[in-house]
């Protein structure tokens, strides 16, 4: 049996669901109703939008315009880095950009090319969710890894120089940060993937069960999502992290001012 189609009418329904914390959000004035108001709007039209694109992604199915969906991926995934990081552009952008380029081509091309084993690599079915998935993952867990190995670095400035007068070299000296950013980064994926099955079922594996496919296939697939997901994730961490580190500090080691003045006019 495929896929069972949601009518309009039926979105609209589904979608009243949302008073519920919409309601919460305004008896509570936490100052998130609009936010999340337009925060729904826009996802429901960039999805929509999307949609469209998809649509005839999959009907031309050319490898050139597959991979330049990938590079505007990545470009908008760098831009949104920058600004939940508030890091200057000249210390984040190339870094993340070679950063995720690098992992979700190598990590992406390794599942479809060589587990997969498709004739077509950049089949557009395969080729645009899989390196969408991989981006989607990779962005949440560059944001929190940056955000906290540049926070440890400004808070504890006395442990880098501590290090640094004792012999250490600025990758030993860092280590500690890099430590830190790699537990608050991952650690809440190494959690879900604990209890993943029996406490929750994720959303890939019962997407392709309401498509039509197997539980025994859906679950092959999903282990394998996992996997890609936290090894792209990890690598394209620890290279934004390594080349950002390079324009992050002078000759004598010391830490530049790496954040964006937010200071109020």
């Amino acid at each position: 049996m495929g896929t069972i189609d949601i009518s309009y009418t039926s979105l609209a329904i589904g979608l009243l669901l949302l008073l519920i914390p919409l309601f919460y959000l305004w008896k509570f004035k936490t100052g998130l109703l609009w936010v999340t108001v337009i925060g729904i709007a826009r996802m429901i039209v960039q999805l929509f939008f999307i949609g469209i694109y998809l649509k005839y992604l999959f009907l031309w199915n050319n490898p050139w315009i597959n991979f330049l969906w990938v590079i505007i991926m990545i470009f908008v995934a760098a831009q949104t880095a920058l600004a939940r990081t508030q890091l200057k552009r000249k210390i984040l952008f190339i870094p993340i950009s070679i950063g995720f380029l690098f992992s979700v081509v190598c990590i992406g091309m390794y599942f479809i090319a060589i587990v997969l084993r498709l004739e077509n690599v950049f089949s557009a079915q395969y080729f645009i969710p899989v390196f969408g998935i991989i981006m989607g993952n990779m962005l949440g867990v560059n944001v929190i890894g940056l955000n906290t190995y540049y926070a440890g670095l400004r808070r504890e400035q006395q442990l880098y120089y501590f290090l640094l007068g004792n012999g250490a070299t600025r990758n030993e000296a860092i280590a500690p940060f890099v430590r830190q950013a790699l537990i608050k980064a991952f650690s809440p994926g190494i959690a879900n993937m604990a209890v993943t099955g029996l406490v929750a079922l994720p959303g890939t594996m019962i997407g392709q069960i309401l498509g039509g496919s197997s539980p025994h296939v859906a679950i092959k697939y999903q282990i394998m999502i996992v996997v890609i997901t936290v090894v792209a994730s990890m690598l394209s961490l620890m290279m934004t992290i390594f080349l950002a580190s390079r324009k992050s500090f002078d000759s004598y080691g010391r830490l530049l001012r790496v954040h964006k003045d937010t200071k109020r006019k």
